[in-house]
């Protein structure tokens, strides 16, 4: 997504800290607006006491950098006041606090170190810190930003469900029809459906028959035939064959809008990974008061309330350093755009985090492990006057130019095949069975094993079963209502599915297929891929089931699909995975989009995602790690054998964390 649809966008967005949302509001703009503002501060203002070779003052200078810091300070820092309350509403300190509470002390210090210096004049001088104030805010910004941008925004669900249905339907009133909007299609009403068109609500076949194709909808590839008192369900494609049928779920009541519930109620209920930022910033807090509290009571004891408020303010400014700001966020970035150079998209980056925990690996059958294409498995004649490969050239010349999937499988064949495909006379579509047409100057239909057995012809039953059940479609091949061959099709697996199912069990992670297909397909694919524990014959609500239940036991785990009907178990799994090729619905659920739809890409994600976490880890180690030598040094701990923290050397350990931060960030790699 581009920075200005971003900024178009931003006024709506939100950012999760500590278990809320965080209203950011115009991140970008504020970013740049407070990067103006802070170079001048930069310019004329010391860092920690200290001048560097680059700055200068002016007689009025310091009143410039007072407004400009003051300026800055409320509105760079509103975005984290904003978070820092609700962090305090629910009494979960985090990243938040943490930096408000850095810069409001940098402010409120340093006014009065101006207010003493330049309006009171009182002696010695005052220490300012306008320095750490500008660069924490900018800083925190910009680490902000990263994140922001980084995380792919996705359009709603609900939108993507609505697309899969027509604008308007043919409503039957009177033996006539009317063309009616879909919102004003009422249960029990008689709707015409014609070739070619999408099926607008559920409801029973009543008169005619046809194909229909419910990909889009149950993820499958096989085209289903539909008579009368047959079930349809909205959004599905009609094939070439017109039917009428009666409403019987519209609205709320219809197969999509319970898709939709659950998809909605999955992400509702779908378990938040705290940031480990947030956790470290949470504890530096806690750290951060009480060591600054011991070190104010002390030093006030013993020296006064002067020395005692220097130390405090320098050991709670120390505490939020600039580093940790960006120590995911950099990691992010980078891992986003690794991602997206192996084909990997990230839409939710706390699935990078929780990968670790992983121990089932769900997975749809039907084009995340198979291609989703029709392929001839088998073909043969029946005639001995007729060859194999003379059956298949008839049946690709009746098929020729259609666009039918399994017609396609057909040509395909052919052409492998080397054969030469003539284009059919008289070629038409017979609805609800087949097509008929005239090669050579004979008659043909190609029609399903439905028409046989109502036509009460003739066939090879055992042979239908045998091919049927390893997941295949068959269609007949008949002239003068005699059978003359058959073709079998069935979905071919992916080239390198077999490879990612081991690779899954060498990872300790245990590969599950779920599918909608019949016991007997789904056996022979699982078998193939080396697959232990399948699920077959699913509907929708049964994966999302069958999730809870693995969580229900403890176990977290990761779903890839590609359907609709996957879209409410992607949302609700621990990480969901969507094949790139599959609906914009699943893509719309998913915290991980595979582009080119391999399942390798998968083992990539998986690497990356272990290999960012442990990134994440160092980072925050470096970013936060010093704290731990640096506050207690900073308090005065060691000062009765006469050493305390210089605030310059604190504020160089502070600038050295964060170009290890950045460099560490950019040597992630996938593998």
């Amino acid at each position: 997504m581009n920075d200005d649809m971003m900024d178009m966008n931003m006024d709506h967005d939100t950012m999760n800290h500590g278990g809320h949302m965080m209203h950011m509001g115009n991140l970008k703009q504020k970013f740049w607006v407070s990067l103006i503002l802070t170079i001048p501060i930069i310019l004329m203002s010391p860092m920690m006491g200290m001048d560097l070779p680059f700055q200068f003052s002016f007689t009025g200078s310091n009143w410039i950098v007072a407004g400009l810091a003051t300026i800055l300070f409320f509105y760079g820092g509103k975005p984290f006041f904003s978070g820092a309350k609700g962090e305090l509403q629910e009494r979960k300190p985090a990243m938040m606090m943490l930096i408000a509470l850095g810069i409001s002390v940098s402010y409120i210090y340093s006014i009065y170190a101006f207010i003493a210096n330049d309006i009171l004049n009182i002696q010695p001088q005052k220490e300012s810190f306008f320095w750490e104030l500008s660069t924490l805010i900018v800083i925190m910004l910009l680490g902000h930003w990263i994140e922001m941008n980084t995380v792919s925004r996705a359009g709603s669900a609900v939108d993507a469900l609505g697309k899969l249905l027509p604008d308007k339907a043919h409503l039957v009133e009177n033996e006539k029809l009317r063309d009616v909007k879909i919102m004003d299609i009422q249960n029990g009403e008689t709707l015409q459906v014609r070739a070619g068109e999408k099926v607008p609500a559920d409801g029973v076949i009543i008169s005619g028959k046809s194909t229909i194709n419910e990909a889009m909808v149950t993820g499958e590839a096989k085209q289903v035939e539909k008579v009368a008192k047959d079930k349809v369900i909205g959004g599905s494609i009609n094939g070439d064959g017109t039917f009428e049928f009666k409403v019987t779920g519209t609205g709320e009541t219809s197969y999509l809008a319970q898709v939709q519930k659950m998809v909605a109620d999955a992400q509702q209920n779908k378990s938040k990974i705290e940031n480990t930022a947030d956790r470290v910033a949470g504890w530096l807090f806690y750290a951060a008061l009480i060591i600054g509290i011991i070190a104010f009571t002390v030093w006030t004891a013993f020296n006064g309330l002067s020395v005692g408020l220097s130390i405090t303010v320098t050991v709670l400014i120390i505490a939020c350093p600039h580093s940790l700001g960006l120590a995911v966020p950099l990691v992010t970035a980078r891992s986003t755009a690794l991602a997206a150079n192996h084909g990997l998209l990230i839409r939710n980056r706390d699935a990078m985090e929780s990968i670790k925990k992983i121990k089932y690996v769900l997975m749809d059958k039907t084009g995340t492990l198979t291609e989703g294409l029709f392929k001839v498995r088998h073909f043969e004649s029946y005639q001995n006057d007729l060859s194999d490969n003379q059956m298949l050239q008839i049946m690709a010349s009746l098929e020729n130019g259609s666009s039918h999937p399994m017609a396609i499988g057909i040509l395909n064949e052919a052409k492998q095949q080397k054969l030469t495909v003539a284009q059919a006379q008289n070629a038409t579509q017979l609805t609800g069975v087949g097509l008929q047409g005239t090669v050579e100057g004979q008659t043909y239909k190609i029609v399903s094993a439905m028409y046989l057995e109502e036509q009460k012809l003739s066939y090879n039953v055992d042979s239908f079963k045998k091919w049927a059940s390893e997941g295949n479609s068959v269609a007949y091949l008949i002239s003068e209502e005699v059978v003359v061959g058959m073709v079998a099709e069935g979905d071919l697996i992916k080239p390198s599915a077999k490879q990612a199912i081991q690779t899954f069990k060498d990872m300790r992670s245990e590969p599950v297929m779920l599918t909608g297909d019949n016991e007997e397909t789904a056996k022979v694919v699982a078998d193939q891929l080396g697959i232990t524990t399948y699920r077959a014959q699913l509907h929708p609500e049964d994966k999302q089931k069958i999730i809870g239940e693995y969580q229900g036991r403890g176990d977290q785990v990761m779903m890839v699909g590609d359907g609709v009907n996957d879209a409410p178990s992607l949302a609700k799994a621990n990480i969901g995975i969507a094949i790139g090729s599959g609906t914009d619905v699943a893509i719309e659920s998913a915290d991980i989009i595979l582009v080119k739809s391999d399942p390798m890409d998968i083992v990539s994600f998986i690497k990356l995602a272990k290999n960012t976490h442990k990134k994440m880890m160092q980072n925050l180690w470096w970013g936060a790690g010093y704290n731990l030598i640096a506050l207690p040094l900073a308090a005065g701990v060691l000062a009765p054998i006469g050493f305390m923290l210089d605030p310059m050397v604190g504020a160089a350990i502070m600038s050295l964390s964060t170009i290890i931060v950045a460099i560490n960030a950019m040597t992630l790699k996938v593998k």
